[in-house]
């Protein structure tokens, strides 16, 4: 069983490198499609309890938000894969102004989880971690 976690600001390309990678093979786990991150974590639960392979497509900007999908996945004995995507904030800007998907998150929002974006290590639970440009 796999986890996926996505890591990154808004506009760096996880939905799209969702989309690209795992959507024939993964549950998708996204507070923007769910509405809520409680809704996100039933959703979570509902993969685990169901063994199925997911990826979490949030930002995931700090060690505790990443640890509320990490810990239980643990637990329930996923091999723990994350994917850091690390776009400069003018490349992010310039996506996350272009969406057709969904509306544009506003810059300073943007802004503030850059400010608060924590990179992610393997002693976090991760076992594999990658670093997208």
């Amino acid at each position: 069983m796999n986890a996926v976690l996505l890591i990154g600001i808004q506009g760096a390309g996880k939905t799209t490198f969702y989309r690209e990678r795992f959507a024939s093979t993964h549950a998708h786990i996204s507070a923007d499609v769910t509405g809520s991150r409680e809704s996100a974590l039933k959703l979570l639960a509902e993969c685990i309890a169901a063994q199925r392979d997911f990826v979490v497509d949030n930002t995931n900007a700090t060690r505790r938000e990443r640890a509320l999908y990490i810990e239980p996945a643990r637990a329930a004995g996923y091999a723990i894969h994350g994917y850091f995507f690390n776009p400069t904030v003018r490349q992010a800007i310039g996506r996350n102004n272009h969406r057709t998907d969904k509306r544009p998150i506003p810059v300073p929002a943007l802004l503030a989880t850059f400010k608060r974006l924590e990179t992610p290590a393997l002693d976090e639970g991760f076992d594999e971690l990658f670093t997208l440009k």
